[in-house]
């Protein structure tokens, strides 16, 4: 299973979706992160996201920002977008009907939820990241009962 993680520049929600993620599923799983944009592309996470993370126990100090590529529609099973902007740029890249079925919203998996986005926490403070990490926490905990 391969399952990659979108936001906007792949710095905040997407790196922290990757991190918790590869802690709710096995090895063999290949778990990544992108931004529909490069303007951070080669970049570390945010260091606030950083800190969440490591606040609890996950390390993504060493991810580095990439944006998608045509590519990724062929290499991964599912695309998880953190919000609606998001996904719409993410499958306006896709060329037919297969790619398009791997693409969601990421809030998606958890059906009671009233809100179908991840709130981009770069213009605010820690606990804004930490309200990110918690919704992130739930979603891939749902995500990693569907895949196993």
């Amino acid at each position: 299973m391969k399952i990659l993680m979108v936001c906007l520049g792949n710095i905040c929600r997407s790196p922290l979706a990757e991190g918790i993620m590869k802690k709710k599923v096995p090895e063999n799983f290949l778990v990544d992160s992108a931004g529909t944009i490069s303007m951070h592309e080669g970049e570390h996470p945010d260091k606030r996201a950083i800190k969440t993370a490591a606040n609890h126990g996950i390390d993504i100090s060493k991810q580095r920002s990439r944006p998608i590529i045509k590519a990724d529609f062929g290499n991964f099973d599912k695309i998880y977008c953190m919000d609606t902007n998001v996904y719409e740029d993410v499958i306006s890249k896709t060329k037919n009907e297969e790619q398009r079925q791997k693409v969601s919203l990421f809030m998606k998996v958890l059906e009671d939820h009233e809100n179908s986005e991840i709130p981009d926490p770069y213009w605010g403070e820690m606990d804004d990241f930490e309200n990110v990490f918690q919704l992130l926490e739930k979603g891939c905990s749902r995500i990693a009962e569907q895949v196993l």
